[in-house]
């Protein structure tokens, strides 16, 4: 199965963070890459692997992560090409 790369947002209006844990997906099929802590938007981004958006949210859902957006992404400079 092709995975495709998702950009996914959650709002964190935490003050501090708190929000950003975010256990590994348990799907099989749904691989986490990266999460980053916006602070000054109070937003966390995990950039997430899966074969379609369902598959994804359905994972992190599943490990208790809500989600307010789910955006198909490409890699312009994947770590792969670093030299």
């Amino acid at each position: 199965m092709t995975s495709r790369l998702f950009a996914v947002e959650r709002y964190d209006d935490s003050g501090g963070g708190a929000m950003w844990q975010l256990p590994a997906p348990v799907a099989d099929s749904v691989r986490l890459v990266a999460v980053v802590h916006l602070h000054t938007d109070e937003v966390v981004l995990a950039l997430v692997e899966g074969p379609d958006a369902d598959a994804v949210a359905a994972a992190l859902a599943e490990v208790g992560w809500p989600t307010h957006r789910i955006s198909p992404a490409t890699w312009l400079y994947p770590w792969g090409n670093q030299k």
